[in-house]
């Protein structure tokens, strides 16, 4: 079984946070997806999933600075 990459095609890091804004992996991250094992890979999956969770909780999340107030 193959563990997809959670890239989303939204390249671009936050500043504040170190994550991108796509799929919520660091710069560490995205360069060891491709070699990573498939263990090292869930791990990343669920560090991802956290990281969202906790973005949800925030008042607007981390891409509060992508979404139009107006």
């Amino acid at each position: 079984m193959t563990i997809q990459s959670p890239c989303t095609s939204v390249c671009r890091m936050n500043p504040a946070t170190g994550y991108c804004e796509g799929c919520f992996r660091t710069i560490p991250e995205i360069t060891d997806w491709g070699r990573a094992g498939d263990d090292r890979k869930r791990a990343i999956l669920a560090d991802i999933a956290s990281r969202r969770a906790a973005a949800e909780r925030l008042d607007g999340g981390l891409r509060s600075e992508c979404v139009s107030n107006g």
